[in-house]
């Protein structure tokens, strides 16, 4: 009996043994357990971090240098593609999944199997990726003042991200431009700080709404189909002087907050998880190194709990030349509030020399502790933990029809019309669109990489139509008009050429070429070459419209006399369909200018109520029509009405007469 007693004793004291191991184990992953609050889990990870651990959440590296052994190995936190870097030419939604999750596993295998976060730029669109739909760019989205469209594109957006499996991207630019001569103009909504915050209602698209109850400052991401966003450039890169990329912004404490500071407040209260980090410098303190603003105003006055990223080798540029001085770019940027930095190559350099500040007493832990916890906190609220690789589910949602209807609708809302007819009682909008035979002419009507421009497939985007999948505006011409009218396209005809053809009319569609960033900086800010030829070889002998591709205004004074009519497309992306649909007027004009359109480059900068205010367009303007459609409805309302009237004065006539005889 005692014996079997001392077994169920035995048997016992196992089960509490095996209960207690089984407690502990739950104890050691409640960081994984997602029952547990998110604040809960950061401080379990946290506690059980080493400094390495740490550090290596802090590097975003690019995928070119990016294998499982580095992420494994080096505790890397976040990978990229910069801009053009991809899996291989033309890569599919399936590729790029494929790549991410070896990426992915490599992260999964280190001690704590803390997941990276894949970041890409989608600025306009998922804009790196063949076959995506590619939108306007920011500059023609601000013109249709309509903060809803933004919402839907963004949408729109992080489903062709996470089609690829992607969960970050770095948009939006909420930069307010006040210098066309600024290379990233295009990137920018408006030199108007009212509407770059109106636009803003792209980050719920991309993110998700933000739930009623949510904490102000904390991010938030709505599940799989949603994306992480990236508020960016912070702050006052738009107002550099003479527009110049990189440079200095001097403007006083009100002009930054009330100008260039708005957008953010605004991003940050609909749960932005991220903010970059600009490149210039305000009052001549570079924005990487500035702790009073990154720290002392976003993270502590606007309460902004996400993280902080660097742009590209940006901390590189804190000396001159870049990475002179490269430990002491380390100390400043991490000491001014900097989370992640991008190294997207020589990391083992930045993790190297952070370790050593850190271990030198330099950088204090508690700096290194809130980077990391701001980081893990994005990722365990966007579900990473719980969801770290990416599946093929949605691949059909890259370049769907229902996104490219999506970019049409943003197109034609974008388009402003400048002038309609050398009087006013001859518009020459909405075209035709039976008539025998048109010319189509200009560099960019038939180039779907012009009419795209910079940030699209590589980084300075591309020429020629067979980089990515669209229809060009002269493609989207043929489609629109009769069956029976020849449409004749040369880029640059002669002055012959056109007197000797009878053209009905002509469309002209030049501008500028593509160019992102500082390549795309300008002093004269002139079309391109061939675009004044064509405009007076061929708009002095037909009734022409002049349809200008660009990223801001650009010189057309010296040439709108000669223009019948005038229409401003900025940077359309893949579906050209949009400029048609106003050109024979399917839909109405509706744009207005969200920049100021200069005279001459001489009066720059000139942004609305400047004291020297006297531009060729002001702000906020745009000539309207009507669709055809609505037209015929109203003339026959008219007709009918008309006819109406004329039967009731002659039954009157008719009583009167009656009443008068009786």
């Amino acid at each position: 009996m005692s014996r079997a007693l001392f077994h169920l004793l035995g048997v016992l004291w196992l089960c509490w043994c095996l209960t207690s191991i089984g407690e502990a184990q739950i104890e050691y992953l409640r960081y994984k357990d997602p029952k547990q609050s998110v604040q809960t889990r950061v401080r379990d990870l946290m506690s059980r971090m080493t400094l390495d651990e740490k550090i290596g959440q802090m590097v975003q590296i690019d995928r070119s240098v990016a294998n499982a052994n580095v992420m494994k190995t080096s505790f890397i936190g976040s990978v990229l593609s910069g801009g053009g870097s991809e899996p291989l030419p033309r890569a599919t939604a399936e590729d790029w999944v494929n790549m991410i999750n070896d990426f992915q596993k490599g992260a999964l295998e280190s001690r704590l199997g803390i997941p990276m976060i894949y970041g890409i730029d989608a600025v306009h669109g998922h804009n790196n990726v063949y076959n995506a739909t590619i939108f306007p760019h920011n500059v023609g989205l601000g013109c249709t003042r309509d903060p809803n469209l933004a919402q839907r594109i963004g949408a729109a957006t992080a489903l062709e991200v996470r089609a690829t499996g992607i969960p970050y991207v770095f948009a939006p630019c909420i930069a307010v431009c006040r210098d066309p001569r600024w290379g990233r103009c295009y990137e920018s909504y408006s030199e108007d700080p009212k509407i770059v915050q109106e636009m803003t209602e792209i980050i719920p698209g991309l993110q998700g709404s933000i739930p009623a109850n949510s904490r102000k400052g904390f991010p938030y991401v709505g599940g799989k189909t949603k994306v992480a966003a990236c508020a960016k450039h912070f702050v006052g890169d738009g107002g550099t002087t003479k527009g110049i990329n990189e440079n200095n912004t001097v403007i006083d404490w009100h002009g930054l907050l009330s100008i260039h500071m708005p957008a953010y407040s605004d991003s940050i209260i609909k749960g932005v998880s991220t903010v970059m980090v600009s490149y210039s410098s305000w009052n001549g303190v570079r924005m990487h190194a500035n702790r009073d603003l990154v720290t002392g105003f976003l993270k502590n006055t606007l309460k902004f709990k996400g993280f902080v990223i660097s742009d590209w080798q940006g901390i590189d540029r804190l000396t001159s030349p870049p990475s002179s001085n490269y430990t002491y770019s380390v100390q400043a940027s991490i000491e001014a509030g900097v989370d992640m930095v991008m190294v997207p190559f020589e990391y083992d350099k930045f993790i190297q020399d952070l370790t050593l500040l850190v271990k030198s007493n330099i950088i204090p832990m508690e700096r290194i502790d809130d980077a990391v916890e701001r980081i893990l906190l994005v990722k365990f609220t966007m579900g990473l933990f719980e969801n770290p690789l990416a599946d093929t589910s949605l691949v059909n949602e890259l370049g769907s029809q229902e996104h490219r209807d999506l970019a049409r609708e943003a197109v034609r809302k974008s388009l402003v019309l400048l002038k309609n007819g050398k009087n006013e009682s001859a518009p020459l909008l909405p075209l035709p669109k039976k008539v025998p035979k048109i010319l189509v002419a200009g560099s960019h009507a038939d180039n779907l990489g012009y009419q795209c421009g910079g940030w699209t497939i590589k980084w300075q985007g591309f020429s020629g139509n067979s980089d990515t999948r669209g229809t060009t505006i002269l493609s989207a011409i043929k489609s629109a008009v009769d069956t029976s009218t020849e449409v004749v396209f040369r880029d640059n005809p002669d002055n012959e050429f056109v007197r000797s053809n009878n053209f009905e009319y002509a469309i002209v569609v030049v501008g500028e070429p593509p160019y992102a960033e500082t390549a795309g900086d300008s002093t004269t800010l002139a079309m391109m070459e061939s675009g004044p030829n064509v405009i007076n070889n061929v708009c002095g002998t037909v009734k022409c419209v002049v349809v200008i591709i660009s990223g801001r205004p650009i010189v057309i004074e010296p040439y709108v006399s000669s223009i019948d009519a005038l229409v401003a497309a900025w940077l359309p992306g893949t579906e050209g369909q949009g400029v048609t649909d106003v050109l024979f007027g399917d839909y109405g004009f509706t744009g207005k200018l969200a920049r100021t359109w200069f005279k001459s480059v001489d009066q720059l900068p000139m942004n609305f109520g400047d004291p020297h205010y006297d531009p060729l367009f002001p702000f906020g303007f745009g000539l309207t029509t009507e669709s055809v459609k609505d037209l015929v409805a109203r003339s026959t309302s008219a007709a009918v009405g008309a006819r109406a009237c004329i039967f009731t004065i002659i039954v009157t006539t008719l009583i009167i007469s009656l009443y008068s005889t009786g």
